[in-house]
């Protein structure tokens, strides 16, 4: 574990030290588009995030490949190789979006090849375990189908969540976080060598996002852009197709005595593709309403709108911070769920503990404009908007209309319509001041041009 905690902490340091001088170089580079309709910012920012992120990502396998335990998975499979070539296409297909724009299906066609380059080095499904019938061997073609399938369903989705500042990294980083307690225990608690790789792949997976986060969080000083999202993406998918056909049930069987514990032991997450499916369930589930939205509208389904599950959030009522933690709840209570649901083995307690957090996500999304406020001793440590009100905020309240009152009543001393005048802002005093008194006022014929010395 030490090893993976040195390998995360280089990856997120490398990330975050790198997306300073990113950001300059985007500005430089002009990589600041214009405000769309459709986004959520309102100021330009710059992108090319997943600059940073993949040199982070060199350096977490860098590090890897020197330590001990880790190495062997650098010598044992070409899972690396294939991740590095993958992960580079996508990058600078990604950096020439991110510039230049790229077409939707240019962009596509550039998925498939960087899924095509990692299936053939290898990474490819080569069998799918199916509960009660065993491991399902497929053909190479079939293979080759299901995991470019999944590397362009997995990039996407992560793609179409990236529209709120820290949206798309978190929930990479919840996902990531999942899928390493279920690859870390088939590989340590079942001593199965051949979910080496996923664990790796975990571990920089959450070292990017975490490095990134801190300058990506509301309000964003730089976007991670396609070329981080796409890569995320697919690193999520190279660690599913990675695992899937490698784990054995004989290997768990003889671990645990019974053929009933094994099943047990894998369901629902018996078939390894269920699981990164799983821990992004709400992305995936944004972008087949998308598809389906925008196909049934006439439309292209790689056409770009404004009313992803993040943006009815906001038109609800949340703000951008709450809109941003209500879907990690959603994606931690689905992963973390699923992953617990396999570990224990009293799955009524599991479904009753999701049961009460799903009512308590609904209340909260349900209640945009509730704000709690947080106890005394830790406003210190929380937005503005969750601290406590003073107690004597009210009399302070109550005598600033008396000393607006008085100062006006001095600066308008010799008039005898004072007291209306002492409702009246600053703004309306300047405006009114300039209107001409008396009947001229009312019949318009004064000699003032009616308009005030703030006024344009």
């Amino acid at each position: 574990m030490r090893e993976y905690l040195l390998v995360l902490f280089c990856t997120a340091a490398v990330t975050y030290l790198l997306t300073g001088p990113v950001r300059k170089f985007a500005i430089a580079a002009g990589a600041m588009p214009p405000v769309r309709a459709r986004d959520v910012h309102r100021e330009p920012t710059p992108r090319l995030g997943g600059i940073a992120m993949f040199g982070g990502l060199c350096a977490g396998i860098l590090v890897a490949s020197q330590l001990d335990n880790l190495s062997k998975v650098f010598s044992q499979g070409t899972d690396i190789r294939a991740l590095l070539s993958g992960a580079g296409i996508m990058w600078l297909l990604g950096v020439l979006d991110d510039k230049w724009g790229v077409d939707a299906l240019v962009k596509l066609g550039g998925q498939m090849i960087a899924a095509g380059v990692m299936v053939w080095q290898g990474v490819t499904v080569i069998t799918l375990p199916v509960p009660g019938v065993g491991p399902v061997a497929v053909s190479p073609t079939q293979g080759m189908v299901i995991s470019v399938v999944l590397v362009v369903v997995m990039v996407n989705a992560v793609n179409f969540i990236d529209g709120l500042d820290g949206l798309a990294g978190g929930m990479v980083c919840i996902a990531a976080i999942a899928f390493f307690l279920y690859s870390y225990r088939l590989w340590y608690g079942y001593t199965i060598s051949d979910a080496a790789p996923a664990v790796l792949f975990s571990v920089l997976l959450i070292g990017m996002c975490l490095g990134f986060l801190a300058h990506n969080m509301h309000p964003a000083r730089i976007f991670m852009g396609d070329s981080g999202s796409m890569m995320l993406g697919l690193m999520l998918a190279v660690a599913a197709i990675s695992i899937t056909g490698r784990v054995d049930p004989d290997l768990i069987t003889s671990e645990l005595g019974s053929q009933t514990a094994t099943v047990h032991a894998l369901v629902p997450i018996y078939i390894p593709l269920l699981l990164p499916l799983t821990v992004i369930a709400l992305p995936l589930a944004d972008l087949l309403l998308a598809v389906v939205r925008r196909t049934w509208a006439g439309q292209s389904p790689f056409a770009a709108d404004k009313r992803h599950l993040h943006h009815r959030l906001l038109q609800v009522g949340h703000s951008h911070s709450r809109a941003v933690l209500i879907m990690y709840f959603w994606a931690a209570l689905i992963a973390f769920g699923t992953v617990a649901f396999s570990v224990t083995n009293t799955g009524r307690t599991v479904v009753l503990t999701l049961a009460g957090l799903c009512l308590v996500g609904l209340v909260v999304l349900l209640t945009p404009r509730f704000r709690p406020r947080a106890p005394r001793a830790v406003q210190a440590f929380v937005p503005p908007r969750y601290r406590r009100r003073p107690v004597t905020r009210p009399a302070a309240a109550a005598a600033a209309p008396a000393a607006e009152s008085t100062e006006l009543t001095a600066e308008s001393a010799g008039r005898t319509d004072s007291e209306p005048m002492a409702e009246l802002s600053a703004e309306d005093k300047r405006l009114l001041g300039g209107v001409p008194k008396g009947s001229s006022a009312v019949t318009g014929r004064g000699h003032g041009n009616g308009r005030g010395h703030g006024e344009r």
